[in-house]
């Protein structure tokens, strides 16, 4: 996973001198609220108690950091699941049993609430939000066109979603975030990956960043293109998942994720034209990566720190 020579992160001192920064300041400041906040219906999650509870990774971890920043957040999340959509099995689970085609938005929230829990909830979340995503998994189960039989708790495709998340996640990380990561760093959140996966039934995972590279081209011949491919970078192309507002905004991200798969998977998926973002408009998704991250003061991230008697400013090392 190559760190970009190019890249930049600009000072949150200079973020006002970028061009546009300023209307892009008042389109997050709607969306990002809506990113860490549950849709209807599901309970909100108190990441400020209990004290002391440091949940699965705890604040001296790597993971902690790389997802403290909603909008790098939303470019991996994107990433992975056009990576999960290229495979078969996975890909039927998730179009054929979720509401995503229905009511994207709201998908999307409830996956950034778990994520958020995950990674940040107390074990007594951790716990309570893992039970729930087995109950529902144990339902999914069908076959695909192509005659393959699928269940969502089998371990493979269960990696795979994994795999494809923890890499997603992380290659926004270094490319909008902190490409100064080190390699030992970058190690160290796939190996407390794999600690946190037993909870969903995964004993074997990908402990490095090049085993992970290895993971996904042993991958390669399984993956296929799909028009529902299309169809989900259609829906997070036209459809406001946040805010209306944020609408230009969601799409330079969408694209920015979409350069962050391997060029094998952008050829293999026919990615190649269309949603490629132009190399001239990354410093402009980093400096708005930069400016969310400035702007939530007291999300998930932040709350948990506090939880844990740490200055939400550690996430920043």
């Amino acid at each position: 996973m190559a760190q970009d020579p190019h890249a930049t992160v600009p000072p949150v001192g200079s973020l006002a001198r970028v061009p546009l920064l300023n209307a892009a300041r008042r389109r997050l400041e709607k969306m990002l609220p809506n990113l860490t906040e549950p849709p209807s219906g599901l309970p909100p999650i108190n990441y400020l108690e209990p004290a002391g509870d440091p949940g699965i990774f705890g604040p001296d971890s790597v993971t902690w950091r790389v997802l403290s920043n909603p909008a790098s957040v939303f470019i991996g999340g994107i990433t992975a699941v056009i990576f999960e959509l290229a495979e078969p099995r996975v890909r039927s689970g998730v179009w054929d049993h979720t509401d995503f085609r229905r009511d994207p938005a709201r998908r999307v929230r409830r996956t950034g609430l778990a994520t958020m829990a995950f990674t940040y909830g107390s074990m007594r979340d951790v716990e309570a939000l893992t039970a729930r995503v087995g109950r529902l998994h144990d339902r999914v189960r069908g076959t695909t066109p192509d005659g393959q039989a699928y269940q969502a708790n089998d371990p493979e495709l269960l990696t795979w979603v994994y795999v494809t998340a923890g890499y997603g996640f992380m290659s926004a990380y270094l490319r909008y975030v902190n490409p100064r990561l080190t390699r030992t760093e970058q190690d160290r959140y796939y190996a407390e990956s794999v600690r946190a996966c037993r909870y969903y039934g995964v004993s074997r995972m990908p402990v490095s960043t090049l085993e992970v590279e290895r993971y996904l081209e042993t991958m390669q011949p399984r993956l296929r293109r799909h028009e529902i491919v299309e169809e989900f970078l259609d829906l997070v192309w036209n459809v406001p998942l946040v805010a209306a507002q944020a609408l230009p905004l969601q799409r330079m991200l969408v694209q920015a994720a979409v350069g962050l798969l391997p060029p094998w998977a952008r050829e293999l998926l026919e990615l190649e034209k269309g949603h490629r973002l132009r190399r001239a408009v990354r410093p402009l998704v980093r400096a708005t990566v930069a400016l969310s991250g400035h702007l939530i003061r007291n999300g998930p991230p932040q709350q948990a720190c506090l939880r844990m008697g740490r200055p939400p400013s550690s996430l920043c090392r």
